[in-house]
């Protein structure tokens, strides 16, 4: 089974380097473009996430074209001719409403995307691998799917193919969890009843289920009370080992549906305490422990990464950097972003992490093994050339985004495209920017 998990928007910025990062190696091995395709043209006007899918011999690519239109293309690989239908589906102005796509154990094309609070949005090929045989499907358990929000397909403990969603809006809803039956072509909940609900005063805005190396599935989520982004609050996490039966990091029983009152919260984090939806991820150290990465303010009211670690004595929690600024948001809709968070991993004898600040990119940080502190500033380590990272049209608010879909360690395939930035989900004024190329290119390691 293929599957392309939810991925977020990554909106690039130039990498700055600071004097007295540590040398690339000379064993380091370079990026280089193996070839390049036209996939089509794109509606610039506000970005919002495309899918892409590579399982070799086919290739899938699901976007929205200059007419706004959902459209997938296929080809095959080595094929530079494209495939295309174009669904009945157009998009409005919410970043929210992207794309999600897989293929299920026999070749079935499953896609779902362009909703926020909507009506399910849901297409399924009728042949295997063929895109002409798209048909809308109206209803996959026929519950709660008239206020869908981010669709998302991952693989299950068993191979099965998953489909979670948020049913409800932002501040009232739950998370809910479908298993496809490749036997019978039919969905069935996974279980029962919402595995996280708001009880109809919040939501949770979830990362993950993600398989760790010690083969539990970790889940976590803030908790957030209004359309306002600032309501954020509590980080919390649970985990699995087949999605069913859950527990906590101690592992005793989690009950079910997973409340704010019966969840296990990892960081007390209050609303208007600076931590945002979206900005939180789950890493791991040398020991397999979870770390959960996120956002808040410090004791002076400044912007601080901070990471959680689960130790023998409960959730430890560290600050990682020493920022001196401030980023004060709120309100509806898709915000800009000025800070970005990235897994903890271990690479070596190391514990190593990633930031991202709108003014500088990304940056690439030694932890303390002790207390997670940023520590050494490490050479940045570009995941694609450099050549893709710089703006070719001429309007000074286009960014670039991009999607990859590795297909090994040496070697994956990227798709790029250039819009404006978020606008809060609203229309713009007219003009808006013409028609932007989408581009596939194929990125091997040398």
């Amino acid at each position: 089974m293929k599957l392309l998990p939810l991925l977020p928007l990554l909106l690039v910025m130039t990498t700055v380097l600071v004097s007295g990062c540590n040398d690339v190696s000379q064993s380091e091995k370079r990026l280089v473009i193996k070839d390049s395709l036209q996939v089509g043209f794109i509606w610039p006007a506000h970005p919002v996430g495309f899918a892409m899918i590579t399982e070799s011999p086919h290739q899938y690519i699901a976007y929205y074209d200059s007419n706004r239109v959902m459209t997938v293309a296929h080809r095959e690989l080595g094929s530079d001719n494209w495939e295309k239908r174009r669904l009945n589906e157009k998009i409005g102005w919410d970043t929210h409403n992207y794309i999600a796509m897989a293929l299920d154990s026999k070749g079935y094309l499953h896609i779902s995307g362009n909703m926020h609070v909507d009506t399910l949005v849901y297409f399924q090929s009728a042949d295997p691998y063929d895109i002409q045989s798209l048909e809308r499907v109206h209803a996959l358990t026929g519950e709660q799917e008239d206020r869908v929000t981010y669709p998302e397909f991952f693989e299950g403990p068993r191979g099965d193919l998953i489909f979670t969603y948020r049913d409800g809006g932002s501040g009232r809803g739950n998370q809910i969890y479908n298993r496809y039956d490749p036997g019978t072509g039919k969905w069935k909940r996974l279980i029962d009843e919402p595995l996280v609900d708001g009880q109809g005063e919040m939501n949770a805005y979830l990362h993950g289920p993600v398989l760790g190396p010690d083969d539990y599935y970790h889940l976590i989520w803030v908790w957030r009370d209004t359309p306002d982004a600032a309501t954020n609050h509590d980080i919390s996490y649970a985990k699995s080992r087949d999605l069913v039966h859950w527990q906590k990091s101690d592992g005793s029983d989690q009950p079910l549906p997973i409340t704010i009152d019966n969840g296990e919260i990892i960081d007390a984090v209050p609303a208007g305490g600076g931590m945002l939806n979206g900005n939180t991820v789950i890493g791991f150290d040398h020991q397999d422990r979870p770390v959960v990465t996120y956002h808040k303010f410090d004791a002076e009211g400044r912007t601080q990464v901070y990471n959680a670690r689960r130790e023998e004595n409960g959730w430890q929690i560290y600050q990682a950097t020493g920022w001196d600024f401030r980023w004060d948001f709120g309100g509806r809709g898709s915000i800009n972003n000025r800070v970005g968070v990235y897994p903890v991993q271990p690479e070596g004898d190391q514990l190593v992490q990633r930031f991202w600040i709108d003014t500088v990119g990304v940056q690439r940080y030694a932890l303390d093994k002790s207390d997670l502190k940023a520590v050494e500033q490490l050479r940045a380590d570009h995941t694609y050339p450099a050549y893709l990272d710089g703006v070719r049209a001429d309007h000074p608010e286009m960014r670039v985004n991009m999607v990859t879909d590795k297909i090994d360690g040496e070697e994956y395939y990227l798709l790029r495209w250039e819009s404006l930035n978020r606008n809060r989900d609203r229309p713009r004024e007219a003009p808006v920017p013409a028609a932007r190329p989408l581009e596939l290119y194929h990125v091997v390691k040398e």
